[in-house]
């Protein structure tokens, strides 16, 4: 039985500054069943700082963390159950 990848849920949090992203964040998560993944598109530079700290005190996976142009890209999958 093969697993397809799925498309992840995105929160557009852009123009917001912290902590309001992250906080829409995990509200976010919150509400995903357990391995979902979430794409949070950001504006605010200190996001980048939250998210990978955020990613390492609650366990879910930081899996990808970019940058397009103004925008900040973060792929997290939400931790097993």
């Amino acid at each position: 039985m093969s697993k397809e990848s799925p498309q992840p849920v995105v929160l557009d949090v852009k123009g917001l500054n912290c902590p309001m992203p992250l906080l829409k964040a995990k509200k976010a998560l919150n509400e995903l069943e357990a391995e979902a993944l979430l794409e949070v598109l950001a504006t605010d530079p200190g996001s980048v700082r939250d998210f990978e700290t955020f990613s390492r005190q609650s366990g879910h996976l930081l899996l990808e963390s970019r940058q397009e142009g103004d925008t900040y890209i973060y792929l997290l999958r939400k931790k097993s159950a």
